[in-house]
């Protein structure tokens, strides 16, 4: 590597670099070219100079967040993106909530916005792996609280592995409440296996399951896919979401209703959920 000092130019890229594998997690190498707006020899030089640096790690195609340094900041950044959308999609999917159900939320970080609303629905139970979702609840009149441990996955700030499968496979729940990295032809995506195992467990644990996703994950590109759209008893977008996007969902099967125009699309299941 060179050891000249990088210009302000090539600074404001690679944060820019920094901060989208931040919020991603783990993404495309191509899909952060054409994001970025540079060369693809421009980008690489780039990743190589955040590798060394210990901030990212590139492996087949993809690269991902390496510095501990960067978790909770990945975490934090990835709460702050979107953040109307998030409180719009949140508010819609509270709707469908009743008193006296049990809810499980995933590590989407829209989960945490969601949470916030929960108390004024309770008395609910919340069973959930992120972090995030725990804080916002803990010590929440009328919420009982259930937090799914195993291995911590802290760019995610979130619980993964065996003990957190065994714990969901065990539980039966009214609703599934979860969000993905991307939408693509009308599959939902996550870049990350061990979590991808975990959205599945909780979908199976569930009588009902609500699909929330902002307009920008129709956008996006993700490595493994987590379910069909059509799986979903309803699919909540925000209201910047284009018919298009709509359109293909629906054309799949899909209940999708859009934030504002929201009707109680999830009939009420009170109590247990599936035997």
């Amino acid at each position: 590597m060179s050891g000249r000092r990088p210009s302000g130019k090539q600074q404001d890229r690679r944060r820019k670099i920094t901060e989208l594998v931040m919020a991603e997690g783990n993404m495309r190498i191509d899909d952060l070219v054409e994001t970025v707006g540079a060369s693809a020899m421009t980008v690489y030089r780039d990743l190589a100079d955040l590798e060394s640096q210990g901030l990212v790690h590139r492996n087949r195609g993809y690269v991902s967040a390496a510095s501990s340094l960067l978790y909770e900041a990945a975490s934090e950044y990835r709460l702050q993106q979107n953040a109307a959308e998030k409180e719009e999609i949140a508010q819609a999917v509270a709707e469908l909530i009743e008193p006296g159900q049990a809810l499980v939320l995933d590590d989407s970080t829209t989960g945490v916005y969601l949470a916030r609303l929960l108390p004024e629905r309770a008395p609910l139970t919340v069973v959930t792996n992120h972090r995030g979702v725990f804080g916002e609840l803990a010590g929440a009149s009328g919420i009982s609280l259930i937090c799914v441990g195993g291995d911590y996955l802290p760019w995610a700030d979130a619980f993964v592995g065996g003990m957190a499968l065994d714990a969901l496979r065990n539980l039966r729940v009214d609703l599934a409440i979860m969000s993905v990295s991307a939408v693509t032809d009308g599959i939902c995506c996550y870049p990350q296996q061990e979590m991808v195992q975990i959205k599945k467990a909780m979908l199976a644990s569930a009588r009902r399951r609500v699909l929330y996703v902002d307009h920008t994950k129709f956008r996006r590109r993700a490595l493994h896919a987590v379910a069909p759209v059509e799986d979903f008893d309803v699919v909540i977008v925000d209201s910047q979401t284009t018919s298009a996007d709509i359109e293909v969902l629906r054309d799949r099967g899909a209940r999708v209703e859009q934030a504002g125009n929201t009707r109680s699309a999830v009939p009420s299941t009170k109590g247990a959920g599936r035997a």
